[in-house]
């Protein structure tokens, strides 16, 4: 069957002893196509251990996302959600018997369609019916009280993410502190770009990868720090600036269409982990998607970088 050019090819990546009896690349994720006019030439060309010690320093800065990437954050704001609307007893019009709870089905598809706390709430009660809660005991229908009631909402909501992320019982996603490792103990640049609030990033930053690695990265920046958020490529090309190296260097770690757009927009090469709520987006300008990072070592990314580099 003829494949596209976007498509993807998704292989397990080869165990890591595999490179060392063999001197190939791993060929987890690159694109159909690319596999099609270079994998014999290109494998023939990599025969040599030695040669492939002389191009691994294509790859000189890991560039991560926070928010999806680092962690699977909307599950974990799905539920301060929940637990705000049960703690406030916010019954919709749609589920008056029982506190408003929003299911991950739901959400997963409601969080790509309405960015930011406030205006997810404004946007489903204009849709289904403001609430009755223990704030206002019947809907509330003027201008200010519907704001009011939102405002409070979203603060508890907050402060309930902030001990969610603060519990200790969150972990980060598959393979990300061993790259992270693993990058550093091989002398490359590590950076985190997100388009979060500074405090949120920090805070989360802090508690998933512990503070020494925060305190350790070479960059890092928020969106803050930026002018305009992403999909627009500012905070990319910041980074790069900042780190004192080139796009094409660099590779980065996203797991939306967002932020693929922001990437390849500042000519990075950009790899996709995805989560529930951004499977089925459109990632074919990535040179790479996998569902998580657990099998996937810095020697791959490597590999992945030298070949795209090669091609262009």
């Amino acid at each position: 069957m003829a494949a596209s050019s976007s498509t993807m090819l998704l292989l397990p990546p080869p165990h890591p002893s595999f490179l060392s009896r063999n001197s190939l690349p791993s060929l987890h994720a690159y694109p159909i196509s690319l596999l099609k006019t270079t994998t014999a030439p290109y494998r023939l060309h990599l025969s040599s251990r030695r040669h492939l010690s002389s191009i691994s320093a294509a790859l000189k800065a890991l560039v991560f996302d926070c928010d999806g990437v680092i962690l699977d954050s909307e599950q974990f704001h799905r539920q301060a959600y929940n637990d705000a609307f049960s703690h406030f007893n916010v019954r919709s019009p749609s589920s008056s018997s029982q506190p408003l709870n929003w299911s991950l089905e739901f959400y997963d598809k409601f969080q790509n369609l309405v960015g930011g706390g406030k205006p997810k709430m404004r946007w489903y009660f204009n849709e289904h019916g403001w609430p009755s809660s223990t704030i206002y005991d019947s809907p509330p229908e003027d201008s200010s009280d519907r704001e009011k009631l939102v405002d409070i909402l979203q603060d508890w909501k907050t402060e309930r993410y902030k001990a969610i992320i603060k519990s200790g019982t969150v972990e980060p996603r598959p393979g990300i502190l061993r790259l992270m490792n693993e990058a550093k103990a091989a002398g490359k640049l590590l950076a985190v770009c997100s388009a979060g609030t500074k405090s949120s990033v920090i805070l989360c930053l802090e508690n998933i990868i512990g503070l020494e690695r925060f305190t350790n990265l070479d960059c890092f920046l928020a969106g803050d720090d930026v002018k305009e958020k992403k999909p627009n490529s500012s905070i990319y090309i910041t980074a790069s600036k900042k780190l004192g190296v080139s796009a094409k260097e660099c590779l980065v770690i996203e797991d939306s269409v967002i932020g693929l757009q922001a990437a390849t927009g500042a000519g990075m090469p950009c790899i996709i982990t995805h989560t529930s709520s951004t499977a089925n987006q459109d990632f074919k300008e990535a040179v790479g998607v996998y569902s998580d990072l657990g099998n996937v070592r810095l020697e791959d990314l490597e590999l992945l970088l030298e070949n795209v580099v090669a091609t262009t």
